[in-house]
């Protein structure tokens, strides 16, 4: 499922095209995505201004002028793909709709946004603006890894006293909100911190030292579009890289990149999802 850095860059990717323009038209193709679509939500779409295009952990936030804002979640497989305006140096034509795509949303300027789920794990709401926070999907969310909220004293003090292995602490979206799965692992490799080591048992300078190395890694994912495993797409359909740059994800049987460390790179399972890390220089 995209993380945190697949998402951001989606947004980025749509953000020129939508802010500040309208909705000519919208077409919803299907009643439900993983759960049923708002009513009339064509017609809410239609004619409203993107105000704003956010972010809140996973989700894709566009507040519109009407007083709503129209929340989008890519699930496992979904994308949102731009076509009809000049991207870099290509032309992109709308393509025929195909059986997967299930909402199409013509914008002011020419482009058009495309939701692609083949699976249909994906998920869109409308909701009043003011009432976004309390939203089921984002209610009780902990800070943005990337905010001012998620600090080296707030991560300390939310962990004091947990008795869950780190990963597992750390995948909780109330601690901190859009990490996930190959984000912490490669964060808590940057730490030095094994997955299995008990919260409670780490110092907390070393809990500390956590939010720069997360703060990093997202960063470093941002900047190179993400990373591409199976159905990931930017908005311009192009592919993302960093997992070319995997210091421990998915790399189980390799010799540690950690300079000086003769270590190797090992797989476990957790909570039934795969850990990669170097047991001999993550404690």
């Amino acid at each position: 499922m995209p993380e945190l850095p697949e998402v951001e860059t989606v947004r980025r990717g749509l953000a020129p095209v939508m802010e500040g323009r309208r909705i000519l038209s919208a077409e919803v193709r299907r009643p439900d995505l993983r759960w049923p679509l708002p009513e009339r939500m064509a017609e809410r779409l239609t004619g409203a201004r993107v105000e704003r295009l956010g972010r809140r952990s996973k989700y894709i936030l566009a507040e519109l002028d009407t007083g709503e804002t129209w929340l989008m979640h890519l699930g496992m497989s979904g994308r949102m793909l731009v076509s009809g305006r000049i991207l870099g140096d290509f032309v992109h034509a709308h393509p025929a709709p195909s059986a997967h795509d299930h909402v199409l949303v013509e914008m002011e300027g020419g482009a058009r946004i495309t939701f692609n789920d083949p699976r249909r794990f994906g998920a869109m709401d409308l909701m009043p603006t003011a009432e976004v926070e309390r939203h089921k999907l984002l209610a009780g969310l902990g800070p943005e890894p990337l905010g001012n909220a998620f600090s080296e004293d707030y991560l300390v003090a939310r962990l004091r006293g947990r008795r869950m292995p780190m990963k597992a602490a750390l995948l909780d979206q109330k601690v901190v909100a859009g990490l996930g799965n190959i984000y912490v692992c490669e964060a808590l490799f940057r730490a030095g911190i094994s997955p299995v080591r008990r919260a409670h048992r780490v110092a907390s300078r070393r809990l500390a030292g956590l939010v720069p190395a997360i703060r990093a890694v997202l960063d470093d994912a941002i900047a190179a579009g993400g990373s591409s495993l199976r159905d990931y797409r930017q908005a311009d359909g192009e592919l993302g890289y960093f997992q070319h740059a995997f210091d421990v994800y998915g790399r189980a049987g390799a010799p540690c990149r950690r300079a000086g460390c003769e270590g190797t790179v090992r797989r476990i399972v957790q909570s039934g999802r795969s850990s990669f890390y170097c047991p001999a220089c993550q404690r």
